[in-house]
């Protein structure tokens, strides 16, 4: 236990620094979200068809080379503890093995380690990409900003994608990958590592490729000026594992009562709706809700064999919400896939990380920032980081203030519905108005060099600075 508290502070000591070098497609466990990762394969992929290098790392988190990692580390206070951890051995049944390789199993720190040993993989596939020969339709040379654009690669822990329109770009990419990995003792495996196209069928393999558990595949339709349309689904395999775990807690629940069985579906239900909640899943979760409710009826009628189906139906199934299918005990009620909206996810800006210090950002994005009262970060969130009053985007280092949208001296609540965050220049601007301070002046009667806009006296030449004008 001590170990782990020892791994966990040393890992609280190296992320701020680390993330502030990761690359802007490097992802892995604890480090944004997969589908920040999904984002950036659709990003790549929306505007042209590219083939796709589906890759897999052999063994990852088992053959780093110490020796390389510890090199990427560097000279910093936590190189000594790592190197000890690295190389502290194994008991497994009372015999000792020494580690001569690979990244302590189930260490705090394993995550950040092998996160660190991967770095360089985006920037060593930007070198190559400078060396392509690409031209544009006219027959120009294309500049080297526009190769590095145009190849992509996008990695979550030991699974990684490469994306590219040019079939011997992506063969060239492999053996770059691979001559790359074996300086720090790593190779693909082969059994997992596949090349497909996004929309057209390639040496047998079918159109698309799976992602961490998502099916990324275009589709040829009329109606779009491409041509195709990307469409991101959860992938078959995960649709049949979650029904598989779902099957299993009816199984072992056969005699439970209404109220445990809920208790246990719900959590998964939520937890596998929520993760696919950005993609276009509308029409897994109708399939899941239907297959759950016919295992439903199931576990139902085997436990009144006797009864009617009416009568089943009356006593699980009664009407709530307008429904008469769901399933509930007056105080527990199922919950289904298909209540889960569907919210396109926005990937976090370039390489933006929770720890740069932007608080506006952070706030804005997911409501909730240390140090800043919760107040602030959720009208940040609901006003989309902008304030308002002018519609400007907030900064760090902005004064900000909240306002009552109803004072509270004309009867207004206290309440967040009732609260707005500006600008303290603007809150300023904004109650000179409410209290009528300015002259009021006929347009005809101004001089020259001003101008009314939104009912405020402005100097003409401030007027391109102003926004919406």
């Amino acid at each position: 236990m001590y170990d782990r508290a020892l791994q966990a502070l040393v890992k609280l000591g190296m992320e701020p620094e680390w993330e502030a070098h990761f690359e802007l497609n490097s992802y892995g466990l604890f480090r944004r979200s997969t589908h920040d990762a999904i984002a950036a394969i659709y990003l790549s992929i929306n505007k042209k068809p590219k083939y796709v290098l589906d890759a897999d790392i052999s063994k990852c988190f088992d053959r780093i080379n110490h020796d390389a990692l510890l090199e990427k580390v560097g000279r910093t206070p936590y190189r000594r503890l790592i190197k000890q951890w690295l190389r502290a051995g194994v008991f497994d049944n009372k015999q000792f093995s020494n580690t001569v390789e690979g990244t302590p199993q189930g260490g705090v720190i394993s995550p950040l380690l092998a996160n660190i040993a991967l770095h360089g993989m985006e920037e060593r596939l930007k070198e190559f990409a400078k060396t392509i020969n690409m031209k544009d339709k006219k027959g120009w040379q294309i500049n080297q900003k526009s190769k590095m654009q145009s190849l992509s690669l996008i990695r979550y822990a030991d699974d990684f994608v490469i994306l590219h329109e040019n079939i011997k770009v992506i063969l060239q990419a492999k053996a770059v990958i691979q001559e790359w990995l074996s300086q720090i003792g790593l190779e693909l495996k082969p059994e997992k590592t596949r090349i497909a196209h996004t929309l057209k069928e390639y040496e047998g393999n079918k159109p698309g490729f799976d992602f961490l558990d998502f099916t990324i595949r275009q589709w040829k339709v009329k109606s779009t000026e491409q041509g195709f349309k990307t469409l991101i689904k959860p992938s078959s395999k995960s649709i049949r594992t979650h029904y598989r775990k779902l099957a299993d807690i009816f199984d072992s629940h056969k005699n439970a009562s209404t109220k445990a069985l809920i208790a246990k579906l719900n959590p998964v239900i939520r937890g596998w709706a929520n993760y696919f909640s950005a993609v276009v899943s509308k029409e897994a979760f109708s399939k899941m809700d239907m297959l759950i409710w016919k295992r439903l009826w199931r576990w139902t009628s085997r436990r009144h064999p006797n009864k009617s189906a009416k009568w089943v139906k009356k006593k699980y199934f009664p009407k709530i919400k307008d429904d008469n299918w769901l399933l509930n005990d007056g105080d527990y009620i199922l919950n289904r896939h298909s209540d889960v909206p569907i919210v396109r996810h926005i990937k976090v800006n370039g390489n933006k990380s929770p720890l740069d210090g932007d608080w506006t950002y952070w706030s804005s994005r997911i409501g909730k920032h240390p140090g800043v009262r919760k107040e602030v970060t959720t009208l940040l969130k609901r006003q989309k980081n902008k304030c308002a009053f002018c519609g400007l985007t907030f900064s760090p280092t902005d004064l900000m203030e909240v306002d009552h949208i109803k004072p509270r001296s004309e009867g207004g609540d206290n309440t967040l519905k009732n609260k707005k965050l500006l600008h303290r220049h603007c809150h300023d601007s904004k109650t000179a108005l409410d209290n009528k301070t300015y002259p009021k002046f006929k347009a005809q009667d101004l001089p020259d060099q001003y101008i009314w806009i939104d009912d405020m006296l402005t100097l003409k030449q401030d007027v391109p600075m102003k926004r919406d004008v």
